[in-house]
C-alpha cells in the first residue's frame, strides 16, 4: 500500500531551520560579547599597570627635578664660596704689591732711565719718568713686557723730548709716561713655561 504524508513537513523544516538560525545567532552574540568583555578585561588591565609605570615615571622625574634644583642651588653656593675665597686671597696678596712693584721697578729700569713718580690704580700703574734716549724708554718697555715676573702689558702714552735742569747745567733729555699692569700673585703662578717666578721681598730704592 503506498502512504501518502499530508502533514505540512514543509512548514515544519522551515521552523527547524529559523529555530537553528536563531540559536547560532544567539550562540555568536554571546561569544562575541564574551570576546569582547576578555579584550576589554585584558586592555583594561594592561592600561592600568602602564598607568602605574606612568606615575612611578612621574614621580621618579619630580624627584630627580627636586635633586638637580638642589645641585643648582649647591652648584651656585659653592661658586659664591669660591669667589669670596678668591676676593680674600686677591685682597691677602694686594697687600705685598707695593713691595713687588718696588722691587721690579728697581730690577727692570735700565741705566739711564730716571722714573719721577709712579701711581697705582687697581692692576694698573702708572708710570713718569726720564731717561737719557728713547732706546732707554724702548728697553724698559721690553724688560717690562718679557722679563719681569709682576708686570706685563705696558702701554707707553706720551714720550717728549725735554729739558731737565736750568742754566748751563740742562740737559737734554726724554721724558716719559707709561702705563703697565702688575700681576696678582695667583695669575703671577702660571706663565708660559708653567714654573712660577721666584721674587725677593726687598723694597730699594728706584735706581736713578
Amino acid at each position: 500500500m503506498i502512504r501518502i504524508n499530508l502533514l505540512p513537513h514543509r512548514e515544519e523544516k522551515r521552523k527547524q531551520k529559523k529555530a537553528a538560525f536563531y540559536a547560532l545567532m544567539v550562540l555568536g552574540a554571546l561569544a562575541g560579547a564574551a570576546i569582547v568583555l576578555v579584550v576589554g578585561g585584558y586592555n583594561a588591565r594592561a592600561i592600568a599597570i602602564q598607568d602605574q609605570r606612568n606615575k612611578v615615571i612621574k614621580d621618579a622625574i619630580v624627584e630627580l627635578d627636586k635633586k638637580i634644583a638642589e645641585i643648582a642651588t649647591l652648584k651656585t653656593e659653592i661658586e659664591a664660596l669660591k669667589a669670596r675665597q678668591q676676593a680674600v686671597e686677591d685682597l691677602q696678596g694686594d697687600r705685598n704689591q707695593p713691595v713687588y712693584l718696588l722691587d721690579e721697578l728697581v730690577k727692570q729700569t735700565p741705566p739711564g732711565v730716571y722714573l719721577k713718580g709712579f701711581k697705582q690704580e687697581g692692576q694698573r700703574v702708572s708710570i713718569q719718568g726720564y731717561a737719557q734716549s728713547q732706546e732707554r724708554v724702548s728697553e724698559l718697555l721690553r724688560n717690562v713686557a718679557g722679563v719681569s715676573p709682576w708686570l706685563e702689558k705696558p702701554d707707553l702714552i706720551e714720550v717728549k723730548s725735554t729739558g731737565l735742569g736750568q742754566g748751563k747745567t740742562a740737559k737734554k733729555v726724554v721724558e716719559f709716561n707709561l702705563i703697565v699692569s702688575i700681576k696678582r700673585p695667583r695669575d703671577k703662578d702660571k706663565p708660559a713655561d708653567g714654573k712660577p717666578a721666584k721674587m725677593a721681598a726687598g723694597a730699594p730704592a728706584v735706581r736713578p
